[in-house]
């Protein structure tokens, strides 16, 4: 398939290419990640001053009304970047707010850079299946009372609104009976823990006390959030994809320039032939990744094809599945090529293999994806055929 992404793209993705280059340095980033926050506000800002927070958002509150190819090309530059800012959460939020409608006061902020978005659905027990929901939103009058916990929300420290599921009927594990609500971070019963991730990213465990919930803060309809919470995680495993990318080619990048300098019997080690082959898996790998992180953003941007839903679901569990390989055996052998350099902070090498080992664990590890994959409708027929 030849791809190429339209002038719009292109310059989206140069522009972050240059700020990041000019602005957003190896050491620049370590400096921000050790800071109390673990974000820069400037950083923030440029990022709103450029374009990014209101790509993703509708024009009629503000945005440019980016689909999921135009967001591919910002993701796959922020994870060659490395970036830290919390991006990724305010996108996946502002598009739960997006397919469920009626919030485009929150959106227009979102739009603006105002407003940072964190979304609080994983649980102590639900591992990767986001349905896996022990949090309760029960009835009171006009509204409804949240009580529960959530883990490793994905900056959730820094949001100022946050988009949390919660089940008000059904089974446990069940799709009927799930609610999304949209509730400010401060609100009463509501404790945000923040800390580092592995990876220099900050994540929190968000409880909910007895937190009251007015109706118009309830997302879509009651109980039945089923299709945006299932089309709203397939956005952000598809945001991933592009960013687990981008990272993948500056860690090759790096090894392959590391195998041309380090000297080893009077020759560099790119020279070497076991050490050519490796990096030529690798660049196997990286291209499979590649097509199959595609492929999922075309998916994602065509909502509207017939059979898209379950299009949808193949394309981006296969893409997840693949893309979580290759950034295992990518990172893996980066780290190995460099020596006992590759694990050393000091290194971005070590940084990105954090990074990929992070992102093959957000939103649907290998086995999770596969196993959907075969789940899909039709799978089980094409293979007795």
């Amino acid at each position: 398939m030849d791809f190429n992404f339209n002038q719009e793209q292109l310059q989206f993705a140069d522009a972050l290419k240059r700020w990041i280059g000019r602005d957003y340095s190896f050491e620049t980033r370590r400096g921000i990640i050790h800071s109390d926050t673990g974000t820069s506000d400037t950083a923030w800002a440029t990022l709103a001053e450029l374009g990014m927070t209101a790509l993703p958002v509708p024009e009629e509150h503000g945005g440019f009304n980016g689909n999921a190819v135009d967001m591919f090309v910002v993701m796959q530059e922020l994870g060659r970047g490395l970036v830290v800012e919390p991006y990724f959460a305010t996108v996946l939020g502002a598009e739960f707010l997006r397919l469920a409608g009626g919030r485009g006061d929150l959106l227009e902020q979102v739009a603006t850079g105002e407003l940072k978005l964190a979304c609080a659905l994983g649980e102590r027990q639900s591992r990767h299946d986001m349905f896996d929901i022990a949090t309760r939103a029960d009835a009171n009058g006009d509204g409804w009372v949240l009580n529960g916990e959530k883990k490793v929300v994905l900056h959730g420290g820094q949001a100022g609104m946050l988009v949390v599921s919660a089940r008000s009927s059904g089974e446990q594990r069940g799709q009927d009976g799930v609610s999304l609500f949209v509730l400010p971070a401060d609100t009463a019963g509501i404790t945000v823990s923040d800390y580092r991730t592995l990876d220099g990213q900050r994540a929190a465990d968000v409880r909910f006390d007895k937190v009251q919930v007015p109706r118009a803060n309830l997302l879509g309809a009651e109980g039945r959030g089923a299709d945006i919470f299932d089309a709203a995680l397939d956005y952000g495993a598809g945001l991933l994809c592009a960013e687990a990318l981008g990272a993948m080619e500056a860690i090759f990048e790096a090894t392959l320039e590391y195998l041309k300098t380090r000297q080893q019997f009077g020759a560099p080690i790119g020279k070497f032939q076991a050490l050519q082959h490796r990096m030529a898996d690798m660049y196997i790998h990286l291209e499979q990744a590649r097509s199959m992180a595609l492929l999922a953003a075309v998916k994602l941007a065509s909502p509207d094809a017939e059979g898209a839903a379950t299009e949808r679901r193949r394309a981006v569990s296969a893409a997840k599945y693949r893309i979580n390989q290759a950034a295992r055996y990518v990172g893996q052998q980066a780290v190995q090529l460099h020596g006992g350099m590759g694990v050393t902070d000091e290194l971005p090498a070590a940084h990105y293999f954090k990074r990929l080992a992070t992102i093959e664990l957000t939103l649907g590890d290998s086995d999770h994806h596969l196993a959907r994959f075969i789940a899909q409708p039709g799978f089980m027929e094409r293979t007795a055929a």
